[in-house]
């Protein structure tokens, strides 16, 4: 037998893993093929890669020796992949995302035209969906956002970004609203409210606002959940919900925008990709692209605009 990628690749997840078994849940085969792989492999090198330690699984010194030469095998594999197909012109570069506000800028902007890629975008409403399909290979890239300490575990073969490691949730409601005068809104003087639920409910968002209204003394009534972002306007406008909204959004006919008071409720956006699909000089041009979206947006609140001045460390990594 002769060692094949999918070998390193076996012998590299059971390190990353810690266990034989957390490995093939990983690799998506039982724990007893893994096991007998590994026999195969050690055969091949001619000793045990792995002994049993207190915590798990820990590589010999043969073991370790044979992991440097396999994450460096695999790491030229990747670069390669994601080389050539950056050169596949005719290839498009696929993106997938949730529904954030510098969406609709990063679709009208050129930045990708650079790399002579065309470039795809879908709208995914699940972030849960778009890390799987990112690992299944669907999408090459993805943008998505964090609410709060909520973070999202992503498969392996992948890089991330931290676009926005910070912005504020504000508060969108009717124009005809009594509070709608306050320059800042206390959370607690919402609790008598009628609110959009998210779209996403697997970023941590829900589970943020629910905990930000627990303490401030209530539970929030979620009485409505719309994907459509017409029908989601046309409902606070009239008055029937309000809704916990990016700070970035803009300005919609009969509505106005409330920063919270204390900022209980934060954001972050990244973006992930591929590194068998996407290459370095690739993804640094679509965080680019994606860091001026959302820096054109950052007027379209006032009140943002001051807090956004107030805090450099929120602000993209573009040096």
């Amino acid at each position: 037998m002769q060692l094949e990628l999918r070998h390193l690749q076996a012998v590299c997840q059971i390190a990353e893993a810690g266990s034989l078994g957390g490995a093939a849940r990983r690799l998506g085969v039982s724990q007893p093929a893994l096991s007998a792989q590994l026999r195969r492999i050690e055969r091949v090198t001619g000793g045990e890669l792995f002994v049993r330690g207190r915590s798990g699984v820990e590589p010999t010194p043969l073991g370790q020796f044979v992991l440097a030469k396999a994450r460096r095998v695999l790491t030229e594999m990747e670069t390669l992949g994601a080389e050539t197909r950056a050169m596949a012109t005719d290839t498009p570069l696929r993106l997938g995302c949730i529904l954030l506000v510098l969406i609709d800028g990063l679709l009208a902007r050129t930045d990708l035209t650079l790399s002579g890629r065309e470039l795809t975008v879908d709208v995914e409403h699940s972030v849960t969906a778009l890390v799987r399909m990112l690992g299944a290979g669907r999408y090459d890239v993805i943008v998505y956002g964090e609410v709060n300490d909520h973070e999202v575990a992503l498969p392996p073969g992948v890089l991330a970004k931290t676009l926005v490691p910070k912005e504020p949730f504000c508060i969108r409601m009717s124009t005809r609203h009594p509070l709608a005068g306050r320059e800042v809104l206390d959370l607690a003087d919402l609790a008598e409210e009628q609110w959009m639920t998210l779209v996403e409910d697997d970023d941590g968002g829900p589970e943020a606002l629910v905990a930000a209204c627990a303490k401030a003394g209530f539970v929030p009534s979620l009485r409505y959940r719309i994907t459509d972002r017409q029908m989601r306007h046309d409902l606070v406008a009239a008055g029937r919900a309000i809704s916990l909204t990016q700070p970035t959004a803009p300005a919609v006919a009969g509505t106005v925008m409330r920063p919270l008071l204390g900022t209980p409720v934060t954001g972050r956006i990244r973006i992930a990709w591929n590194r068998s699909a996407v290459s370095a000089r690739q993804a640094e041009l679509l965080y680019r692209a994606a860091a001026g979206a959302y820096l054109a947006n950052v007027d379209n609140n006032p009140f943002h605009r001051t807090w956004w001045d107030a805090h450099p460390e929120a602000h993209p990594a573009l040096d």
